[in-house]
């Protein structure tokens, strides 16, 4: 197995953590170059079941571009909350044009658990988890009432966020450890 795709998923993941923390932006040149390289090597390679496990190989051009499109689909409705950044979704679509439909499931899942944790961890660091903490009640209870109520559920976003994290960070904390089964064991976490 060769370890280029490993490396390169690595590198974008690494400097979109890097400009996320800076800046709190994603570059589009980052996500649509990594997509694209993503799709490309997995249309290169010969067939397989991932550039990441074994049998080593591309998925193809159509599997690559259905894990860009789960990748940007599963993290889409957050986006449309304004719970995340366009740029995160972009960036876990480029995950998905690089490990495939379910490769990206996987990384989603445990991304969304990361996200949760790192979520945890900066308000408790930065003394904004009672806010946190409130902030989720409330629009626990105004959605369960209004589900009561028998009007559509819906949650509302807080009259005051509780603070802006870079969810890149999680994201590549999601993807790492279905990378490293991959890489360590030639089988990804399931």
């Amino acid at each position: 197995m060769t370890r280029l795709p490993l490396i390169l998923l690595c590198c974008l993941l690494a400097l979109a953590v890097w400009n996320d923390v800076r800046t709190r932006r994603i570059p589009n040149l980052l996500v649509f170059g990594g997509a694209l390289l993503g799709v490309a090597l997995n249309s290169a390679y010969p067939a397989g079941d991932s550039l990441f496990t074994t049998p080593f190989g591309g998925l193809g051009f159509l599997m690559s571009l259905a894990g860009l499109g789960a990748g940007l689909g599963l993290l889409l409705p957050m986006y449309m909350l304004r719970t995340l950044g366009a740029g995160d979704v972009k960036m876990m679509a480029m995950v998905g044009a690089f490990v495939g439909p379910h490769g990206v499931l996987v990384c989603t899942a445990l991304t969304l658990l990361a996200g949760g944790v790192l979520a945890l961890a900066v308000a408790a660091a930065t003394g904004r988890l009672r806010h946190l903490l409130r902030n989720t009640y409330q629009m626990g209870v105004h959605a369960m009432f209004r589900n009561l109520s028998g009007e559509r559920l819906q949650f509302d976003a807080p009259a005051e966020a509780s603070g802006r994290l870079p969810y890149a960070v999680a994201i590549a904390a999601g993807t790492l450890p279905w990378l490293v089964a991959g890489a360590l064991t030639g089988n990804a976490l399931v």
